[in-house]
């Protein structure tokens, strides 16, 4: 059996990230362990209870990755978080100031909206009508 544990989601700033991440949204802070000898840190988030696929919060090196930061897949929606409550979680975030791009819409899988990160990275906020892995 195999699965995927984590998601590299490059950032420009640990602090900032994990300011966002567990301070805006919400989610737990799994790990963050200094590598003094590589001048990083691996730091692992997730959304509170989440046992599937965590962030590792992955700092920019070098212009190359730099220029990656909040658009790694081109403007495409990049990240699921999914809920058990769409409206709860709505109202939170955007009492926290988390920015929609796009509003929320019924669609035959379940209700969905679009939010930017601090970065500008894509993701849809999405309460499925049933689990993701029964939708065919």
């Amino acid at each position: 059996m195999q699965s995927i544990g984590l998601t590299a989601l490059v950032v420009r700033d640990y602090d900032e990230a994990i300011q966002y991440f567990v301070g805006t949204l919400g989610f737990e802070l799994i790990e963050d362990t200094r590598i003094p000898d590589q001048d990083k840190r691996w730091v692992v988030v997730a959304p509170a209870g989440s046992k599937e696929i965590r962030l590792l919060l992955a700092r920019a090196v070098g212009e190359e990755q730099l220029s990656r930061v909040g658009n790694q897949t081109g403007g495409r929606v990049f990240l699921f978080l999914g809920t058990d409550d769409f409206w709860r979680d709505y109202t939170s975030f955007v009492a926290r100031g988390v920015s929609f791009v796009r509003q929320p819409k019924e669609e035959p899988y379940g209700i969905v909206a679009v939010f930017k990160d601090l970065y500008g990275n894509l993701w849809d906020l999405i309460q499925y009508r049933r689990g993701p892995q029964e939708e065919k």
